[in-house]
């Protein structure tokens, strides 16, 4: 056999399985959230994915980690073009399978779950032995009720009804 053929015959075989498989970096927000991927428990994020799919096919992302949502998602591998495969497939059609690949990496945010507010009617206790006046028994109030919006205990409605409330008293 002429070796000028044998060398390009090994380069093309060689091209055509190297490229096949492609690698992803896949890191979350906050860090170390667990991580499915196609339904496979995989470990935490950051992670290194590499995987030997055809061009187009889709794999399934699940981040989950405690105090935020879980996040379900999916990459496509169709976001680069792979240089190996495509010129490969010029010669054999089969490299293009491969010639789309994902990006170098993906980075998802998972978001705070929300505190499910009680709509609960805050009770301001005031000593009645307290020798404050009114008003500044009024302005207490008051910094208290603020500090619960700031909290989260009220919402801003509640924080208005009671505040309007507590400014018409005698």
């Amino acid at each position: 056999m002429n070796p000028t053929r044998l060398i390009a015959s090994f380069l093309l075989v060689s091209t055509l399985f190297t490229s096949c498989v492609t690698t992803t970096m896949i890191r979350s927000f906050p860090e170390n959230a667990n991580l499915n991927i196609d339904g496979r428990d995989v470990g935490k994020a950051p992670y290194r994915h590499q995987d030997s799919k055809v061009s187009l096919s889709t794999t399934e992302i699940s981040l989950t980690m405690d105090g935020y949502r879980t996040l379900n998602t999916f990459i496509t591998k169709d976001e680069e073009v792979d240089i190996g495969p495509a010129i490969a497939g010029f010669f054999v059609f089969i490299p293009w399978l491969w010639a789309l690949k994902y990006e170098p990496s993906y980075t998802f945010t998972l978001k705070p779950e929300e505190v499910k507010k009680q709509n609960i009617e805050p009770t301001i206790l005031v000593d009645p032995q307290d020798s404050k006046t009114p008003e500044t028994s009024k302005a207490q109030r008051l910094r208290e009720l603020k500090a619960l919006l700031d909290e989260g205990i009220l919402t801003q409605e509640e924080f208005d009804e009671q505040k309007k409330k507590i400014l018409l008293e005698h």
